[in-house]
């Protein structure tokens, strides 16, 4: 029995090609958006705050920006592609196939997760035209940024189920995830903050702790401990894939 089978390879190409031939819109926004990003943020607005917990300010918002880019994509890519199919009725094509609900449900978050893998990899690159980039532990930038892709591509596929038009994948993405992203840690760091409120409010954001575990894979410094939010993380990412192929053989969203 092979390891990954026939349908598995083709569901996951088919959707890989599907972003991979439109880098245009794909590719291109996320990079012009973060040229933006680094040259107001890091550039003006770096050189009078000077450093950030002990590094450059530029280089500080850098593995924010990349965890920005890289969850936003795969989120994006995940919900795009279930809506999408629901929208167009090809995704009966692949409930109808041999393939497992399992299958369908790790081709669909696999490939979402490469397309945020991708961009995180991009804004790093444009990073690296803006200042030194260093990555200081590669095993822990590389698993934080597998967990986190797979994470939200997973929470895409709940959104592209739950969704009743387009307006509600953008919705989702401008008003619920970004948000979190920015009140995370992106732009500040913990210690910056007064004690009370709006330190429990980060604390309590997940993405404080995915911005901090790929600042500890850039920079090799972190606020809290990396292990146990790689491990957290993880566990949130098994977990929602296994919601996913549930609601796949339930049929939520996916039937009339």
């Amino acid at each position: 029995m092979a390891v990954f089978p026939t349908g598995f390879k083709t569901l996951t190409r088919r959707e890989i090609l599907r972003f991979v031939r439109r880098p245009r819109n794909t590719f291109v926004p996320p990079l012009i958006t973060n040229v933006l990003y680094f040259s107001v943020f890091g550039v003006i607005l770096g050189d009078r705050v000077g450093q950030i917990a002990g590094v450059p300010y530029i280089l500080f918002i850098l593995p924010g920006l990349v965890v920005l880019g890289a969850i936003s994509n795969a989120f994006e890519n995940g919900s795009f592609s279930i809506f999408h199919g629901r929208w167009n009725e090809y995704i009966h094509e692949a409930l109808t196939s041999p393939l497992s609900y399992s299958q369908m449900v790790w081709a669909y978050t696999l490939s979402s997760a490469l397309r945020g893998v991708i961009v995180g990899i991009i804004i790093s690159a444009v990073g690296a035209v803006f200042t030194s980039v260093g990555v200081e532990r590669p095993l822990y930038l590389v698993a934080f940024a597998v967990v986190i892709t797979v994470l939200f591509a997973s929470f895409g596929i709940v959104g592209g189920l739950w969704a009743d038009d387009f307006d509600d994948l953008t919705m989702m993405n401008q008003f619920i995830l970004r948000p979190l992203v920015f009140f995370g840690g992106v732009f500040y760091a913990l210690e910056n903050l007064p004690e009370g409120p709006l330190q429990t409010a980060t604390l309590l954001n997940p993405m404080f702790y995915m911005v901090d575990g790929v600042r500890f894979g850039f920079l090799g410094t972190s606020e809290v401990d990396p292990n146990l939010s790689l491990g957290v993380l993880s566990l949130m990412a098994v977990t929602m894939v296994g919601v996913n192929t549930v609601l796949f053989k339930r049929g939520y969203g996916l039937t009339d």
